[in-house]
């Protein structure tokens, strides 16, 4: 490296001298080293004309950053502003005159009906019913995960209380067992929360389902050709309002639904042939939507 630049020097040197001679106003503010310096210009005579403006020079961004890409985000941001009001204006042609469309059947006069959602779904024995087996699955599946995770902490607890009067072989397979146990725990509770999630979709889903054909069909036997969200009209009427009739029509309808056994998993059903399965339908009203198990988390790690 060193070498080469040795054998590059005087060809440097004579590059630049040579743009020297070409250009001598910019010769006073280069120093080649071993070019003889040229001499300052005398004054020249007569008056000087007075100097051209010049145009502004843009300033320089910031120094690029060491980050890993080699780029500074806010050396770029400085540039970008000055990239747009350099942008070229384009002037688009005109949009061209579209031919008309052959008219078509207008559409039939709106009539209108709203109906709340959430309203039917809390007066849903089958909504009652899916929230109930599924609230208490989820907290059968939240004690056994407390349950183990105490069982975690006092095998620490063993662990640490013998550690003295054992070999270090025995101490590592010890602690390679407990790991072993919380890993698969882990997995198990994972698979557990899993399948009872695919369970409360599958009821909720069957439900959703039948809701928009009750729905439908409330809606035809009023002559409704629309209907809105409640929470989406500011004011309406009662006539307007079908909340109730789609209430008790969907509970007609389906009173229950098919609910995976617990433990196994919605994918393994196979749709009802014959409607929903027998269950029972007087069921108590919800108590409110469940928080979902998490996996345990394993406690700290055995102290050496």
């Amino acid at each position: 490296m060193m070498r080469f630049s040795i054998l590059a020097a005087p060809v440097a040197a004579a590059l630049v001298v040579a743009a020297l001679s070409l250009n001598p106003a910019h010769a006073q503010d280069f120093f080649v080293p071993g070019a003889p310096r040229p001499a300052a210009p005398g004054p020249a005579a007569g008056p000087r004309p007075a100097p051209r403006p010049q145009p502004p020079r843009p300033q320089p961004g910031p120094a690029l950053g060491n980050s890993p890409q080699g780029l500074n985000t806010q050396g770029v941001g400085g540039l970008l502003p000055q990239d747009q009001d350099q942008m070229v204006q384009v002037q688009l042609p005109p949009v061209p005159e579209l031919p008309p469309l052959p008219r078509t059947a207008s559409p039939p006069t709106a009539v209108i009906g709203v109906m709340g959602v959430p309203e039917v779904m809390r007066a849903s024995t089958a909504a009652q019913l899916v929230d109930r087996v599924i609230g208490e699955r989820r907290e059968k599946l939240n004690e056994d995960a407390q349950k183990e995770q105490a069982a975690w902490r006092d095998l620490q607890q063993q662990l640490a209380a013998q550690r003295s009067t054992m070999s270090p072989e025995q101490i590592r397979t010890k602690e390679r067992e407990l790991q072993d146990r919380i890993t698969n725990a882990q997995k198990i509770f994972r698979d557990r929360n899993r399948i009872v999630q695919e369970a409360a979709q599958y009821g909720v889903g069957q439900i959703e389902r039948m809701l928009v054909a009750v729905i439908r069909q409330v809606a035809e036997s009023r002559g409704m050709n629309l209907v809105l969200h409640r929470a989406q009209v500011a004011l309406n009427v009662n006539e307007f309002d079908i909340t109730d009739q789609v209430a008790a029509q969907l509970n007609k309808l389906m009173p229950q639904v098919t609910i995976p056994p617990d433990g196994v998993s919605a994918a393994a059903m196979t749709p009802p042939a014959g409607g929903p399965a027998a269950m029972p339908a007087a069921v108590p009203p919800a108590n409110g939507a469940r928080g979902g198990a998490a996996p345990p988390s394993p406690p700290a790690g055995p102290r050496r």
